[in-house]
């Protein structure tokens, strides 16, 4: 009986960590956007996509309509905001936290990005995925 012991709280652990409870996982993802914002915050365009899913898979929706892969995504970025007064002051308002399943969070906000000529505003839908290096995004439908 003492031989099961062992195993079955390994077993225990490493499942918490493959499935982590809704509130670690809300807070590891509350952490990547503020790290996410902060980066913005200081032009730093490729810090700002490090949360992002980095390969062709990644899914990107804005007003343009539909977009695929991590490069594409900055590159529109980089055309949209070349320098850091485009670029302005974002803040995410995180509106709602919703659990798909055991490894996938949607994540429904509003964003606001404050400049010196106007502010605009609108909102996100982000599905985030815990992958084997943390939570990703996978998908962003931003308007």
């Amino acid at each position: 009986m003492k031989r099961l012991i062992i195993p079955m709280v390994l077993l225990l652990f490493s499942c918490s960590e493959i499935h982590p409870t809704n509130k670690e996982a809300e807070l590891k993802i509350k952490k990547l956007m503020s790290e996410q914002q902060a980066a913005w915050n200081n032009g730093d365009l490729e810090e700002f996509m490090q949360p992002y899913q980095k390969n062709d898979e990644l899914k990107f929706v804005g007003k343009s309509g539909l977009n695929k892969g991590w490069q594409t995504t900055l590159d529109n970025y980089k055309k949209s905001y070349p320098d850091k007064e485009k670029m302005g002051t974002l803040l995410f308002e995180n509106l709602e936290f919703e659990p798909l399943g055991t490894v996938h969070f949607l994540v429904i906000g509003k964003w606001n990005l404050f400049r010196k000529s106007d502010t605009l505003s609108g909102h996100y839908s982000l599905v985030w995925e815990k992958q084997e290096h943390g939570w990703k995004i996978i998908a962003d439908h931003s308007s």
